[in-house]
């Protein structure tokens, strides 16, 4: 019996195929937990970055959650008109534009941070393991950047 290294077919053993695949399923993971709050996973992240200090910019928003201005602008235009988040011009600048949460994006705090350890139980893993994964992904990020 061959090892199990050398069964696999030849995209089986591509990091990138591996890392394609289980985003798009922790994306549906997410799907059924983010659904009663009304949220898609764009919306989802934007709304954990908020929940940890706001107001912010859309460009600071937009840099750390990976969208661009097109991307981030309606997807902030949806979260408005769902009344979880207001848009304004920024008094000192009215070249920025700052969003901040409503009561209603606030009262979601708990159920947001809530997913994660929902993710982490659906997967089967400790917080330890999520951790030492996402220190795995960031560190390929950063040597892949530099």
């Amino acid at each position: 019996m061959a090892p199990p290294s050398e069964s696999r077919s030849e995209i089986d053993k591509q990091l990138s195929f591996a890392l394609y695949g289980a985003v798009g399923r922790m994306i549906r993971m997410h799907k059924p937990l983010l659904e009663p709050l009304g949220l898609t996973f764009p919306q989802y992240l934007v709304m954990v970055e908020l929940l940890g200090g706001s107001p912010r910019t859309v460009g600071d928003l937009g840099a750390k959650v990976g969208m661009d201005t097109g991307t981030i602008t309606p997807l902030l235009k949806r979260l408005e008109q769902s009344g979880l988040v207001t848009r304004r011009r920024d008094a000192k600048d009215e070249r920025r534009v700052l969003v901040d949460l409503t009561p209603d994006g606030e009262a979601l705090r708990e159920r947001i941070r809530a997913v994660p350890d929902q993710i982490n139980s659906a997967c089967r893993i400790t917080d330890e393991k999520a951790n030492e994964i996402r220190e795995t992904l960031d560190e390929m990020g950063r040597s892949m950047e530099a």
